[in-house]
């Protein structure tokens, strides 16, 4: 067309050469557009009968446009070079005055009107003949580098720096290579020898007692628990079976008998063991299992017995094939009386693996993940054992054969023998922080390389850039680096633990086993999601993070029942607390709450949406505290009012499950904020701290988003303010996407263990 007579005859028709490759670029006239553009035409009265024809031929659906034919008037378009052109009229007219003409007036007035009338975007229509000249805020965001990374992964592994380099060392040799086998024979075998190299290097007894073998230094073990994540959950669990539940329960639940016998063997793995509490009709209701251990006393032993299918101990992990001896928990009988759970050293196997007399032992075959463990079931058939294979730190049976105890009361007996295993409920959320991480340095990396479109004619633009994609994995970050101070805090308080704050311990390591193992699953699958197709495939990992860390939510108790159970320790330490104030203490509690209510409820603090306020972190922290009293208060008052009513109180608790759940995540949010603000706060190195400051406001904002509708519904927050502090979230998303490959690398997560094509540099 370009070349065709009636333009020879009048170039004045350039004009409208920008119009209809505009209109044709999409392969379809509709009869609107038709409609539109034959007014346009017929408007023009400058034009003769021959060539309003002409253009209107050029609009024939029946007759398109070769695509030779729109190359070619493309390539006379971008002659006339006019990229900062406003709209098609302008590239029009300076199409014409290239071949020396004016446009009128009037043609260019009825262009513009047709731009509006089909609804182009003028500046996006110029953008297509000169894509160069585009430069969007979207194609310019790039990974970049703020802060010292080395410093900030100081940071964040402490003092257990040179260890976790020990460790991170070891898993790149080639000993430790991914095996790829669906055979379980294989995964299982490979996993044992694992765990034997990392036992050769003291890695296994490093918590016990120097005097039997170990390192004593407690905080080592879950900082090898944590790196070892990095690399195969098989091998954890392995590990954590043997080393932790197996040799802690004799090393806490025993005496000095059972430390000289058994807890070097067990340290260096010549003695591979179980952990036998869970059965197949109680789990996380320990206190109700049936498995017995009745008392001998002319032959001064146990008979250790399953009563039913329903009382085996089933999942417990060394067992199928690996486990010579198991602590077992069973309800200790003497003389026909119950005494409740104690635990006792039972022999499964001989040397050369052969299953002893009277136990029973089935494989649990193949699981959704952690196929390199031998899970399995156990019964006992009356079993003899001696007396001394009893732990007897806080229960015994004595020479009289009495049952006797240094704690008198049945509940706090029982409590305190579990509450000495909750180490299994700090190892378990820092290996799921270990996966997590590994997670999303795949979907980050991936995401910042992976470019997917962009704006028309120009370069794709990295998915990492999209805000949609920002959304979904920068609070997930912010959350892993949240979860990461948090549990340093509990590992630490667990260590340094006095018997006084033991219940506190415990229900904090329970309220963050449960978030973050909860936080896991999330983060996992939307990792893999962002990863598309590529996440997918077996080689980039994160099936095997999901798959195996998937248990995590009910390994070591399930995450609701643990919620519950953190909610019951707040509701004792709130009842306590208000049954040791005095009246004019209640008058003050009172008054404090008033005084909250006038500060932090009033009109302009509810609708507050400065960003200084939003980003302030006493905003922060007030707000988080105020969510946890109200709900704690709440709960206390609802279940007085059903026992008060004559509500059975194991009714009126069945009756507020979903708002205890509620207490526990406040409490837990609280915490896990509290201490992150603590680390910004410690930081001194000024690019950190500025980067971390950034994540510990994404992490409050994120959840004030996810929990709106109570700040809205209990009046602390206003429509304005939930809407301000979404768009602040947004902000703060785009601005840490710059810092998100960078606060990756601060994991130091080995390239060996993240083994995944498209996490890979270059």
């Amino acid at each position: 067309m370009i070349h065709s007579l009636p333009l020879q005859k009048n170039p004045d028709l350039l004009v409208f050469v920008p119009l209809l490759f505009t209109v044709w670029s999409d392969d379809v006239l509709t009869p609107t557009e038709i409609s539109a553009l034959h007014t346009l035409i017929k408007k023009q009265t400058w034009l003769t009968e021959e060539e309003h024809e002409f253009l209107i031929t050029q609009l024939n659906p029946s007759n398109p446009p070769s695509a030779e034919d729109l190359k070619s008037w493309l390539k006379e378009i971008r002659k006339a070079n006019v990229s900062q052109a406003a709209n098609l009229a302008a590239v029009g007219n300076a199409l014409a005055a290239s071949s020396g003409r004016v446009v009128r007036p009037e043609a260019q007035i009825a262009l513009i009107g047709v731009e509006e009338t089909l609804g182009l975007i003028p500046q996006e229509v110029v953008f297509t003949f000169y894509p160069e000249s585009r430069k969007s805020l979207t194609q310019g965001q790039v990974t970049q580098h703020n802060f010292d990374v080395d410093l900030l992964a100081k940071q964040l592994d402490g003092d257990q720096a040179p260890l976790i380099a020990k460790v991170k060392k070891i898993l790149c040799d080639p000993e430790f290579t991914y095996l790829d086998t669906d055979n379980l024979t294989e995964q299982r075998e490979k996993v044992l020898q694992w765990a034997k190299h990392l036992a050769k290097q003291g890695f296994g007894s490093i918590a016990y007692p120097k005097s039997y073998g170990g390192g004593g230094d407690m905080a080592a073990y879950f900082s090898i628990m944590e790196t070892l994540s990095y690399h195969d959950l098989s091998l954890v669990i392995k590990f954590g079976v043997q080393f932790g539940l197996w040799g802690m329960s004799v090393y806490f639940l025993g005496t000095e008998k059972h430390h000289q016998k058994y807890l070097k063997d067990i340290g260096t793995l010549a003695l591979p063991g179980c952990f036998a509490m869970t059965e197949t009709n109680h789990g996380s209701n320990v206190r109700g299992i049936e498995t017995t251990a009745t008392y001998n006393h002319q032959q001064k032993t146990f008979a250790i017995h399953t009563p039913n299918v329903a009382a085996q101990k089933e999942y417990i992990g060394n067992a199928a094939l690996h486990g010579e001896m198991a602590t077992v928990f069973a309800k200790l009988i003497i003389d026909g009386k119950d005494y409740g759970v104690s635990a006792f050293v039972v022999s499964l196997r001989d040397k050369q693996g052969k299953i002893l007399p009277g136990i029973t032992i089935e494989d649990c075959g193949r699981k959704m993940g952690l196929n390199g463990v031998d899970n399995g079931k156990i019964s006992f058939n009356n079993v003899v054992i001696p007396k001394e294979n009893m732990l007897d730190r806080f229960a015994s049976v004595n020479d009289e054969g009495n049952f006797s105890s240094p704690i008198s009361s049945d509940n706090r007996r029982f409590f305190t023998m579990l509450g000495t295993l909750v180490g299994g409920r700090i190892g378990i959320p820092r290996s799921a922080l270990a996966t997590t991480k590994s997670g999303l340095t795949i979907a980050i990396r991936y995401g910042d390389k992976r470019r997917q479109f962009g704006p028309e004619g120009a370069e794709e633009v990295p998915i990492l850039n999209y805000r949609t994609h920002q959304r979904r994995l920068m609070p997930l970050l912010a959350n892993a680096y949240a979860m990461h101070f948090s549990l340093q805090y509990l590992t630490d308080r667990f260590i340094k633990r006095t018997e006084e704050e033991m219940q506190e311990i415990e229900a904090l390591a329970a309220g963050l086993k449960a978030f973050g193992t909860w936080t896991n699953t999330q983060t996992l699958q939307e990792c893999r999601e962002c990863c598309g197709g590529k996440g997918y495939l077996s080689e980039n990992r994160i099936d095997a993070l999901k798959n195996d860390s998937d248990i995590y939510t009910t390994f070591e108790g399930d995450n609701t029942v643990l919620m519950q159970l953190v909610a019951k320790s707040r509701l004792t330490e709130f009842k306590q607390e208000f049954s040791n104030m005095n009246v004019f203490r209640i008058l003050n509690y009172v008054a404090d709450q008033a005084k909250t209510s006038l500060s932090e409820m009033n009109p302009f603090v509810i609708r507050n949406t400065d960003d200084e306020h939003l980003l302030d972190p006493e905003f922060h922290i007030s707000a988080f505290r105020f969510r946890e009293r109200d709900i704690l208060t709440s709960a206390a008052k609802r279940l007085k009012r059903h026992l008060d009513s004559g509500m059975d109180s194991f009714d009126a608790f069945n009756v507020c499950q979903h708002h205890l759940v509620e207490v526990g995540f406040a409490y837990v949010e609280r915490i896990i904020l509290e201490q992150f603000q603590l680390a910004v706060e410690q930081t001194k190195d000024e690019g950190c701290k500025k980067v971390l400051s950034k994540l510990c406001a994404l992490f409050a904002l994120s959840q004030f988003d996810k929990h709106k509708g109570w700040y809205l519904e209990n009046g602390y927050m206003e429509g304005v303010k939930t809407k301000a502090i979404r768009k602040q979230l947004n902000q703060l998303c785009w601005e840490v996407r710059q810092d998100a490959v960078p606060l990756t690398d601060a994991f130091k997560i080995p390239e060996a263990c993240l083994s995944a094509p498209i996490a890979r540099r270059g």
